[in-house]
């Protein structure tokens, strides 16, 4: 499955004129409700079609922009981005966690719902090369007025090591469950707002819920409801700070949906309730 990335890649690296506009997403302003917000950077190419969008474009206002054939969007850790499905597109992502670098690819069609093909691969992450600093430039980049023509020098040097990681990954974690796991947690870190449970996510990876939770047993060494609620509880924690939403707020965006729970949850496993946590 692989390979598919790796000519996608292929594609927009040799081709460097077919890349047109790059935008930035930022942090500054609230994000809107069911809007991607992870704790690592993502990068979303655009490979056919439209793909509308909401981000924090550092403007006064959010910005809404349709993103073409050749379009990138950046979004730097803790930034958030908010698609809107109702064009017909094809979206390559590329999810660079800690450990791990995720790629998805999804294909829509027009006035349908759902994706009508979903393609996810993953291997491991390479801490202190130069992706990082790649990485941190195009982040910083995100606060400049001017970003051109840094911005597409550095892109296709991100994409140009995304490639050499597909084709000689390191062979420090090669285990086939370790792949899987991490890229699982990947996923659950991108999802935890939405109704998701060991059924969905083991029906997404095209794996048994049971081998789901023998997976999480043996490699993360707890269940798989116990990674979910620490995602939405640590979530929780940067938003009671980072933001001033109403609790309730908190607890639909972090995916509970019951606000009640939530606080017995949040006071259970930190000992303090949302609000003083917030004001401590």
């Amino acid at each position: 499955m692989h390979n598919i990335f790796i000519d996608l890649l292929d594609s927009a690296i040799s081709d460097f004129e077919s890349l047109n506009d790059i935008w930035f997403a930022g942090d500054s302003l609230l994000p809107l409700e069911s809007s991607y917000q992870v704790n690592f950077p993502r990068l979303e190419l655009v490979f056919k079609g439209h793909y509308a969008n909401s981000f924090d474009n550092q403007q006064p206002d959010i910005t809404n922009v349709t993103l073409g054939v050749g379009d990138a969007l950046f979004i730097p850790a803790n930034a958030w981005n908010k698609p809107d499905w109702q064009h017909e597109c094809s979206v390559l992502s590329l999810l660079f966690g800690k450990s791990q670098l995720g790629f998805s690819l999804v294909s829509k069609r027009e006035n349908e719902d759902g994706f009508y093909d979903v393609q996810k691969y993953s291997v491991p992450q390479r801490s202190s090369h130069a992706i990082d600093h790649i990485l941190n430039a195009l982040s910083s980049l995100t606060h400049e007025k001017k970003k051109q023509p840094a911005d597409k020098f550095l892109l296709i040097a991100l994409l140009c090591y995304c490639k050499d990681m597909l084709e000689m990954p390191t062979t420090d974690c090669t285990r086939r469950s370790q792949d899987l796991f991490k890229g699982i947690c990947i996923y659950v870190q991108e999802n935890f707002h939405r109704n998701i449970n060991r059924n969905t996510v083991a029906e997404r990876f095209n794996i048994s819920p049971n081998h789901l939770s023998r997976l999480f047993r043996q490699e993360g060494h707890m269940r798989f409801a116990d990674y979910i609620a620490w995602v939405r509880l640590e979530r929780a924690k940067f938003m009671l700070k980072r933001y001033n939403f109403r609790l309730e707020e908190v607890a639909t965006r972090c995916g509970y949906h019951d606000s009640n729970y939530f606080c017995r949850v949040f006071k259970r496993k930190t000992g303090k309730t949302p609000t003083e946590y917030r004001v401590h």
